[in-house]
């Protein structure tokens, strides 16, 4: 009988608990098909749309959803439902990178300042508590505004008033369990504490975490879109749902409501998925919820 490959048997179990994720609660795989929904329009997406997003025509200008065009025309006779699709892209990967370059620094700070102690926590912790002591947004459009509306510095706002919130969150596990007697055991069994924390306190800090990414997508999808809105993120004539929203803005009185309202509802679904798929997250990377 020849035996089953460990890295078969390893993920068998994924797989089940994956699956039993998914069925425990029904708003979890509503959640996780309409994450799968938007990476799959922000991948192909872009291919697939009927018209070219920054072409004007201003014979077909805001005119109103038809079979041509199923979320109509704004003012220079652009198709809103290519923009809409293409945005997709753009936003989701602004997202994407803020909230991983986020992740990927306030998490080891975190642990370290929460395991560690004595004046390495003392200076996370004030680094953490003087980003939070502005409004959020207030401080992004001053980033913004200070190094330039480029991408990478709209990633790079969204990236740092981010941290604090990975930073109080793996802290807060670490300082909870690094006396615990599993902890206790690693380090008298030769583990450095290096070793500790990505070996034994990291994992059981990801399920906290990964609802906090969850909220952050959505918060950094606002964000970015918030910045493009006031005119301090990406710039016209590209496809962005802030933008796409602020010039539909001055059209709603004039009865022209489709210009910001299908951009507003993608906007709108996006985060609300990203709402929905935190507590998913914890439960699949939650290690005291394996089956």
């Amino acid at each position: 009988m020849s035996a089953v490959p460990a890295s078969t048997a390893a993920a068998a179990p994924t797989r089940s608990h994956l699956r039993h994720v998914l069925s425990e609660n029904p708003v979890t795989g509503i959640a996780a098909a309409l994450f799968v929904f938007f990476v799959l329009l922000a991948l192909v997406g872009p291919a697939l749309v009927p018209f070219d997003p920054l072409a004007t025509n201003a014979a077909v200008a805001l005119q109103p959803p038809s079979a041509a065009h199923w979320f109509g025309t704004d003012a220079l006779g652009r198709d809103i439902f290519s923009r809409v699709v293409v945005a997709t892209r753009l936003d989701l990967g602004l997202a994407l990178g803020a909230v991983a370059v986020s992740f990927a620094i306030g998490m080891p700070l975190g642990l370290a300042a929460g395991y560690f102690g004595g004046w390495w926590d003392r200076i996370v912790t004030r680094l953490s508590d003087t980003i939070m002591a502005f409004p959020l947004f207030v401080l992004a459009m001053g980033i913004v505004a200070a190094l330039g509306n480029t991408v990478g510095n709209i990633v790079l706002a969204t990236a740092i008033i981010n941290l604090p919130f990975y930073i109080r969150v793996a802290r807060a596990e670490a300082n909870v369990r690094r006396n615990a007697g599993w902890v206790e055991a690693a380090r008298l069994s030769g583990n450095s504490d290096w070793r500790i924390l990505a070996h034994h306190l990291f994992p059981n800090a990801l399920p906290p975490a990964m609802v906090q990414l969850s909220l952050n997508m959505g918060w950094a999808i606002l964000n970015a879109a918030g910045l493009s809105f006031i005119g301090l993120g990406v710039r016209p004539p590209e496809a962005e749902w802030g933008i796409l929203v602020a010039e539909g803005a001055q059209f709603i009185v004039s009865g022209e409501w489709w210009v910001s309202l299908f951009p507003g509802a993608a906007l709108m679904l996006a985060v609300f998925t990203f709402n929905l798929l935190g507590d998913a997250l914890r439960d699949v990377f939650d290690p005291r919820k394996r089956t």
